[in-house]
C-alpha cells in the first residue's frame, strides 16, 4: 500500500510539474484530446498502462 501511495504521489507531481512549467501547452493537450476520438484515446491509455507495468515489472523484478 505505501508503494501505491508513493506512486500516487509522484503522479500528482509529475501532472503539477507540466501545469506550472506550461500551461498554454497543457490547455493545448487538453483541447486535442477532447477532439481526438473516444478509440484512440482508449488505445493510447491501454498502451501507457501496458508500458508503465513493463517499467515495474523490469524495475521490481
Amino acid at each position: 500500500m505505501q508503494d501505491f501511495l508513493v506512486a500516487l504521489g509522484l503522479v500528482f507531481v509529475l501532472e503539477g510539474l507540466v501545469f506550472a512549467a506550461s500551461p498554454t501547452m497543457a490547455k493545448r493537450a487538453m483541447a486535442s484530446a477532447l477532439e481526438t476520438p473516444d478509440g484512440m484515446l482508449r488505445a493510447i491509455g491501454i498502451g501507457t498502462a501496458v508500458a508503465g507495468l513493463a517499467v515495474v515489472w523490469l524495475v521490481r523484478g
